[in-house]
């Protein structure tokens, strides 16, 4: 099977292969702009920009954190990002997550516009104002994430009433996905909501307002997936674990390693500040916030509006902006570390080309 490019918006993408975006910092300027080198869209964090690059972009820090979401999600640490992955791509689409549980979310949004972003992908909640923040930039494509054909409905009616517009793209995510979900502890493990079976009604709601492509998500590992998945209508694949396993990946080699000794059996649904469950590795972080025995919280950053500045990191046991960033970093006992539920088939650390040719020729290419 030869896959066909993608077109999202004005952008063509040579490949129907999308990054997911990782944050904090494990999808920044190298993954991405190395996946878009490539002929997939290479998709950008907007999680944590003030740590990027030693912290030298933000303003003002407390005990060599950002302090508050204005230097969380500096504006100078997104643009050096981009710059960055530009660098690697040139003018090759380039794409951005932004969440909505994002504090500053509209601000960041338009940041990413400023600095010359294509294809911005948002979730953790339902975009319904994006197009609000995007109004001058008539060009960058919109594209949300969503769980199921009600929530895409939701989205269209909406875009198309209020702004006139609808999504140059979706993407679909189901429940083996790595890092949050959109589905309930009990739904992650429901055989009516796995992705196999939302596929279907979703692709009827995108009928019923036109035709923009459909980007599935959530436990597609290799080129058997891909095809299966698009056997099943899906027009794109969104993957983010898999690309943990190039060198180009920002996070730390310590990072890498954990999910390099990850069993089936390590990979679990956690509770989270953010009040979805999320998937990742059972670490020793893990076990002491069981243990209620977890590092000292205290809400520097301001990174989620649903934490209410550290409330319930405080209910759950951990500071999430803290965790990621010791993960990032490769922290192992401190650390929070997402994967999706395949996590456990990364067996070696290669080339993001070389995993292209992976993904589209086979295992054995």
């Amino acid at each position: 099977m030869k896959f066909s490019s993608i077109k999202i918006g004005k952008y063509e993408i040579k490949y129907p292969i999308v990054q997911g975006g990782m944050g904090l910092g494990i999808s920044w300027d190298r993954l991405a702009g190395n996946v878009s080198l490539e002929g997939g869209l290479g998709v950008i964090s907007s999680v944590g920009t003030g740590y990027y690059e030693n912290r030298t972009h933000i303003t003002k820090e407390l005990n060599s954190k950002p302090l508050g979401s204005e230097n969380f999600y500096s504006r100078e640490g997104l643009k050096a990002v981009i710059d960055n992955a530009r660098k690697i791509c040139g003018n090759l689409p380039l794409g951005i997550n932004v969440l909505c549980a994002s504090n500053d979310y509209a601000r960041i949004v338009k940041d990413a516009c400023e600095h010359g972003i294509n294809v911005i992908i948002s979730g953790a909640g339902l975009p319904t104002n994006l197009p609000e923040f995007t109004q001058n930039f008539k060009e960058v494509a919109l594209v949300p994430i969503v769980s199921s054909a009600k929530a895409l409905k939701i989205i269209c009616k909406r875009w198309s009433m209020r702004y006139n517009r609808l999504p140059d793209a979706v993407v679909l995510e189901g429940p083996l996905s790595g890092g949050h979900q959109g589905f309930t502890y009990e739904q992650c493990l429901d055989p009516e909501y796995q992705l196999e079976n939302l596929i279907k009604p979703v692709k009827e709601e995108i009928k019923e307002w036109g035709d923009f492509p459909l980007i599935v998500a959530g436990g597609i590992w290799d080129n058997g997936d891909i095809k299966r998945v698009m056997a099943l209508g899906a027009n794109g694949v969104q993957m983010g674990t898999r690309f943990i396993g190039t060198h180009e990946c920002d996070a730390s080699e310590g990072f890498k390693e954990v999910l390099l000794n990850a069993k089936k059996e390590d990979i679990e649904l956690i509770k989270s500040p953010v009040g979805y469950p999320a998937r990742g590795v059972r670490t020793n972080l893990i076990n002491l916030v069981d243990q209620k025995t977890g590092p000292k919280i205290s809400c520097i950053s301001n990174c989620v509006a649903p934490c209410q500045r550290g409330k319930e990191a405080k209910e759950v046991g951990y500071c999430i902006a803290d965790r990621l960033f010791d993960a990032f970093s490769g922290r192992k006992e401190t650390g929070l570390f997402f994967t999706g539920a395949n996590g456990y088939k990364l067996t070696e650390i290669i080339s993001v080309k070389r995993l292209f040719a992976k993904l589209l020729h086979g295992e054995d290419r």
